[in-house]
């Protein structure tokens, strides 16, 4: 992997509507990838039946059993915007971490935290979730410290975005750090 840039590459959040952003110029399949995934989880709640997200797989066997009907989040993939100046990437949750990972690296940049990755299937969403960081956490941080912000589907079917691009959101809980391990 190439050499590390002075200041990390963050994940950045996908405020809905604005212009430059995942909702104003999504495409049309990944409009319909997102609408499906509110559609399914708001059929789910409405049922009362439980849910299991998953992007790759390659975490299947880590934490508890799993249960629920699939709610799988492959389809809802790509990357937003990426400002290799910035240092700050936007990807949706489908989209597969070596995908990412190429792109940083023609840029010479990279995820210092090293995250590993368990299948070829590995996804940014599975990264984040898992928190999982690797042998350079110690002195670059966790994948948490990178995460700036997320938009999120909940348990109700609500779109909802926490953070933003910037390093410093004062303003209320730090959502986007929870995410990460969640």
């Amino acid at each position: 992997m190439p050499a590390q840039p002075t200041e990390p590459s963050p994940l950045a959040a996908e405020p809905p509507g604005a212009p430059g952003t995942a909702a104003a110029d999504a495409p049309p399949a990944c409009e319909a990838a997102l609408q499906a995934l509110i559609d399914k989880v708001k059929l789910a709640a409405a049922r009362g039946r439980p849910q299991r997200i998953r992007g790759g797989g390659g975490k299947d066997f880590y934490g508890q059993r799993l249960h629920g009907e699939l709610l799988d989040v492959r389809p809802y993939a790509g990357v937003v915007s990426y400002e290799p100046s910035e240092l700050v990437v936007t990807v949706r949750a489908g989209t597969r971490l070596r995908e990412l990972e190429a792109l940083l690296a023609e840029h010479g940049q990279c995820l210092p935290f090293e995250p590993p990755q368990f299948s070829v299937g590995s996804t940014v969403g599975g990264m984040v979730a898992a928190g999982l960081s690797g042998p350079a956490r110690a002195s670059v941080g966790a994948v948490r410290d990178y995460v700036l912000g997320v938009q999120i589907v909940n348990g109700r079917g609500e779109l909802l975005t926490f953070g933003g691009q910037v390093m410093k959101n004062v303003a209320g809980y730090d959502v986007s750090r929870l995410m990460a391990g969640s």
